[in-house]
């Protein structure tokens, strides 16, 4: 294997985790899912008044701004029933960081999902070149499997820990904490994102199980040797 198939093949396998794991938000991050944990038993119930129906009818709005780009005076103009504003000014800071984020992560995602294919195609365009792509595959696979432990390790041993890092990684410090009579914690209480990060998790391992079993058990055809 030249140079060239080695270097494709090895970036195929760093960038698999970041691509199943970003495909796996954006299906996690889904009205769908809303609805699952608001109706699911025990999900921890408002403490200061909201309903189910008015989770459902209220959860909508953040998911809305954050997957279609809205400005932010769409979350600013949603009011209660008694006219009181159902964002206040922290929440609107923190709903623009976050759109902000979500928008970049899914922009890079879906360019990287482009590279990846173009590498992948290249890779399975030539018989003597698919061994390179079958070993990606399945190395990938296992990179974003032992990934996932490590991390599932950590948010089952220190939640709170694994919660803290992953704001402060991507959130100005100060700026993602919030009362818990806050719009944002009362709608999305700390059960709702633990429930998320499993359903990311579970959707990334079962895309990284995928991959490993295809690359363990395809058998990609080799190149016909010149008989003459």
């Amino acid at each position: 294997m030249d140079i060239v198939q080695r270097a494709l093949q090895w970036l195929l396998i760093i960038a698999t985790p970041a691509a199943l794991t970003l495909a796996s938000v954006r299906v996690v991050a889904q009205p769908w899912f809303i609805d699952f944990e608001y109706r699911r038993p025990g999900f921890p119930p408002d403490l200061y008044g909201f309903t189910q129906e008015d989770r459902q009818a209220y959860g909508y709005f953040a998911l809305e701004y954050l997957l279609y780009g809205k400005e932010v005076a769409y979350l600013s103009e949603r009011a209660f029933p008694d006219g009181a504003p159902m964002f206040n000014a922290r929440e609107l800071r923190h709903m623009e960081d976050v759109q902000a984020a979500t928008q970049g992560a899914f922009a890079a995602h879906t360019a990287l999902l482009a590279a990846m294919a173009a590498v992948a195609a290249y890779l399975a365009w030539s018989p003597a070149r698919r061994p390179a792509l079958k070993r990606a595959l399945f190395g990938g696979g296992l990179l974003t499997l032992g990934l996932l432990l490590a991390l599932l390790a950590l948010v089952l041993l220190n939640w709170n820990h694994f919660f803290n890092l992953f704001h402060q990684l991507f959130f100005e410090s100060g700026t993602w904490r919030f009362y818990v009579d806050d719009t944002l914690i009362r709608l999305y209480p700390e059960q709702f994102w633990f429930d998320a990060a499993l359903a990311v998790g579970a959707l990334t391992a079962l895309g990284a199980a995928l991959l490993v079993i295809v690359g363990r058990w395809w058998q990609p055809r080799a190149g016909r040797a010149a008989s003459r």
